[in-house]
């Protein structure tokens, strides 16, 4: 056996373990499966969310665009340095605050909570259930393709390896193993990314050596511009790829249920700092590996596969290892977290709204059965070699982004942001973002997708708010949480609303 293998073994084991200690505390409850009993500190808080949030796309699809566009890749990195504390900053511990004056324990759940109707967990929940099922697809082929590159085994046998494990320590623990593996995870991610990243500055001479080389080789690479210099000027797509996993971040399901986790909502502060340093120390690198690839294993026919090659050349066999349980590390940590979530929407919030008087142990069991049809035919599909893990990441995001970003900030900042406005504000962000990339609005306008949905989503809740302040007033007991959700002090008891409130069977208004 290769000590590559012996140390991919040795990390697969590490996490089932994780999901075996947790297990007992995690499934008693619907809050302490899918929240984690809301107990979770700063470092599990931040680094959670970071490895969730990172995932595949970091070890393939950003080294694949370093590799094919140089220092253009660098806009994203940029957007992406600061989208973690702009998170957590705008609406981390008022989200936490929110959540629990209204009873929520979803991250869809909340959103039906804070615009209540039917209709917000119906348009909501499938809009997040096709682009989660899209990210998981992403992880799971870069998961399969990292795990065969290394060890040899073929695509469909490493996807079964990976999707198994996954689904164990998912299974076991819930959300608390999803919170406790994605911490260590996001500490091997930042090991393996640094160890190789030195390696391979060492390997070209230094950076001023691979920069002249890479110059030499196009001068362009080292420019913003792309390797044609094609995105010179183009400022609609430059800011999109800025904004994508930036504001796009805030859009996420399964990266905001953490704020949901937090222990008190001051912990989001220091959640904050735990998040900055772990973006500076892990994302450039990514970038700067995929460009001196081109020095190091130069013609690849698939440059989503620079740094897996990069590392078997400029690292020892048991460095190798290593950094590939970075690599799973970063796929698992988002696929689990994709997985609950995506488990969560249809048995809770979904589920929920046709079937009465759901039990917490139905739920629980609901959610696991999900998780795994979701996983099986994610597997048969990576299985069919879909688009790479840079476009299925990409459009995911831009889509979620787009449809969810104004109503979670909304939610928290605005108190005039009611059911119609939202409802209306993440049809036309999805709409618009969907109907932007299929129709490349970056070539035919140069106006990236991201950017055309962010704008459709802002302007619907902004018209769907005001046009309807009339008929469709914020409920009292909302409006009350809201304004307490502004204020730093601790939360009144008598402004909970509690789990079993039911709000998302009254019309807006209706309880005035």
């Amino acid at each position: 056996m290769s000590i590559e293998i012996v140390f991919i073994l040795l990390y697969f084991a590490a996490v089932i373990g994780i999901g075996l200690a947790v297990s007992r505390r995690s499934s008693r409850s619907r809050e302490g499966y899918l929240l984690g009993g809301r107990s979770l500190g700063a470092p599990v808080t931040a680094l959670r969310m970071q490895a969730t949030s990172m995932s595949g796309y970091m070890f393939l699809g950003a080294g694949g665009l370093g590799y094919s566009q140089g220092y253009y890749g660098m806009w994203f990195a940029l957007g992406d340095l600061g989208g973690g504390v702009l998170n957590l900053s705008i609406i981390g511990r008022r989200m936490r605050k929110l959540s629990y004056l209204l009873g929520s324990i979803t991250s869809i759940g909340y959103l039906e909570r804070r615009y209540p109707s039917v209709w917000t967990k119906l348009v909501a929940g499938p809009i997040a259930l096709a682009c989660l099922f899209l990210y998981v697809l992403a992880q799971l082929l870069a998961g399969g393709q990292g795990f065969a590159s290394v060890t040899g085994l073929g695509l469909n046998i490493s996807l079964v390896i990976a999707v198994s494990i996954i689904l164990i320590y998912t299974f076991l623990g819930g959300y608390l193993a999803v919170a406790y593996t994605g911490f260590l995870q996001s500490i091997i991610m930042v090991i393996g990314m640094l160890w190789i990243l030195i390696a391979t500055v060492q390997h070209v001479g230094g950076l001023t050596a691979g920069h002249e080389s890479l110059g030499d080789m196009n001068a362009n690479l080292l420019t913003m511009w792309g390797a044609d210099g094609q995105y010179f000027g183009e400022w609609g797509i430059i800011l999109g790829a800025l904004l994508i996993f930036s504001i796009g971040y805030m859009g996420y399901p399964h990266v905001n249920v953490g704020h949901m986790s937090m222990k008190r909502p001051s912990i989001a502060r220091r959640a904050g700092l735990w998040s900055t340093g772990f973006n500076l120390l892990f994302i450039p690198g990514a970038y700067l590996i995929g460009m001196f690839a081109l020095l190091i294993v130069p013609n690849l026919d698939n440059p989503e596969l620079a740094i897996f090659e990069v590392a078997q050349v400029v690292l020892p066999p048991f460095a190798v290892g290593l950094v590939m349980a970075a690599i799973m590390a970063a796929i698992m940590s988002t696929a689990d977290s994709i997985l609950l979530q995506a488990g969560t929407i249809a048995s809770q919030d979904l589920g929920g709204a046709l079937i009465k008087n759901l039990s917490e142990k139905a739920a629980v069991n609901i959610s696991r059965l999900v998780i795994l049809v979701i996983a099986i035919v994610g597997l048969i599909l990576a299985m069919w070699r879909p688009p790479g893990v840079f476009d299925l990441v990409v459009f995911a995001t831009a889509t979620m982004g787009s449809a969810f970003v104004p109503a979670y900030v909304c939610a928290v900042w605005w108190k005039k942001a009611n059911t119609p406005g939202a409802i209306t504000s993440m049809i036309a962000g999805a709409v618009g973002a969907v109907g932007a990339q299929i129709f490349d609005t970056g070539s035919m306008w140069g106006m990236d997708p991201m950017m055309v949905g962010i704008i459709a989503s802002v302007l619907g809740i902004i018209i769907g708010s005001l046009a309807t302040q009339k008929s469709h007033p914020v409920p009292p007991q909302v409006l009350a949480a809201v304004e307490e959700t502004m204020r730093v002090a601790p939360i009144p008891k008598h402004l909970v609303i509690g789990e079993d409130a039911t709000l998302s069977t009254q019309r807006p208004g209706a309880a005035e």
